[in-house]
């Protein structure tokens, strides 16, 4: 047993180390200088205020009129802007009613401007696109970016003539390629969010698989080391061929249960019905209980017979460790589409500490429902425990639900 829990210490740490480097890199591809680093924040717009160096200058060189006006205005439309760029990265901020009355103070501050001074104040336009590409993302974006860029043009025609087209473009194309940038990286981002997430439930359901085998598999076969053993001590005194037999018997079962675990491990494992119902007879029978198999209809499946050999293992498992039970029956009908299998004992019946739904009986109705069945288990009227499943099949041959 010390060394069983040992590889299973192995078996955890490789998973752990599996989950961190899926996090770190969930499509096992990306190289590092491919990774995304933080998200853009308002500090992305500021360089472009640049822009505003030559209505500046203008107002340094007194080369604008009303100087105080113009430093004022640029400092309003310079403080709006920044308001505005950084409200824009934070969804909730960036739909509220401050950003869009921010913004709406912005274009007149521009209009203003524009209209008293022209000339490099026209460039104010193409910052205010950029402001309202990062703050009105979404389906009403087209119709803003236009009327955006036909008031531009309009203002700056009326300043410079025909050169307002030149400003109109500029502006539209500021709108709607910051727009356009900045939903791309949130698109791609929320993308990589949801591949991560999906590879922690990768790692989850495995996490999940890997425990359910190993219940499964260690739960029965050291089931039924323990009670060969017992058979062996009992006998060893009286007839010592008998109790050969059972420690042959239990050298076979724990060979058997490596394999097995190796093949759970690496999940290739596919149970067979017919090898649990003969190993069913034995352990049942090492155990004193009269074990009685019936089996009709046409062959299942291999995905079928897997998941009813879970069953069978799993049944047979607590007949042998709870019931108390002298007779264990096993039934296995099957019909063109659906196969049903019972497992019912004449033993002391359901007892909440021992008899209730436990850790196997749950991972095996998780597994039947995946593949479109059912499982139920409970006491029966007249004394003794019933576990029933039922599995539909395909007239192809394959179950409801298996993986294509």
């Amino acid at each position: 047993m010390t060394g069983t829990r040992g590889r299973l210490r192995r078996m955890s740490c490789r998973l752990d180390a599996w989950q961190l480097a899926r996090r770190a890199d969930p499509a096992g591809t990306a190289e590092p200088s491919e990774r995304m680093g933080p998200p853009p924040t308002g500090f992305t717009l500021l360089p472009w205020l640049l822009l505003g160096l030559g209505s500046l200058a203008n107002i340094f060189q007194g080369d604008s009129s009303n100087p105080w006006i113009g430093g004022a205005g640029l400092i309003v439309f310079n403080s709006l802007y920044i308001h505005v760029a950084f409200r824009s990265f934070h969804k909730e901020l960036r739909e509220s009613l401050n950003t869009r009355l921010s913004l709406a103070a912005m274009a007149m501050v521009t209009c203003g401007l524009a209209l008293a001074y022209g000339g490099s104040w026209l460039l104010f336009f193409p910052l205010l696109g950029l402001a309202a590409g990062a703050a009105l993302r979404g389906r009403w974006l087209g119709r803003w970016g236009w009327s955006l860029a036909v008031v531009a043009g309009v203002v700056a025609g009326v300043k410079d003539g025909w050169n307002g087209l030149n400003i109109a473009y500029g502006t539209f194309l500021s709108t709607m390629v910051t727009a356009a940038i900045l939903s791309l990286s949130d698109a791609v981002r929320q993308l990589r969010a949801a591949r991560e997430e999906l590879a922690t439930r990768a790692v989850a359901e495995e996490r999940l698989r890997f425990s359910r085998d190993l219940h499964d598999l260690l739960g029965h076969t050291l089931s039924v080391i323990v009670v060969k053993s017992e058979a062996a001590r009992r006998l060893a005194r009286r007839d010592l061929d008998a109790a050969l037999t059972q420690i042959t018997d239990i050298e076979s079962v724990g060979r058997q249960a490596l394999t097995e675990v190796r093949e759970a491990v690496t999940g290739y494992r596919e149970g067979s019905l017919g090898t649990e119902l003969d190993r069913a007879r034995s352990a049942l029978s090492a155990a004193d209980v009269d074990p009685v198999v019936r089996r009709s209809g046409p062959p299942l499946p291999p995905q079928a017979e897997a998941l009813l050999g879970w069953v069978v293992r799993e049944a047979v498992t607590n007949v042998v460790r709870h019931s108390g039970a002298s007779r264990c029956e096993i039934a296995v009908v099957g019909s063109g589409d659906r196969v049903r299998l019972t497992v019912t004992d004449n033993g002391t019946g359901a007892a909440p500490s021992t008899r209730g739904p436990g850790t196997g009986l749950t991972g095996l109705r998780e597994r039947l429902a995946t593949a479109g069945g059912s499982l139920t288990a409970g006491a029966e009227p007249r004394g003794g425990f019933s576990v029933t499943a039922e599995l539909p099949v395909r007239a192809e041959g394959e179950p409801v639900g298996a993986p294509a």
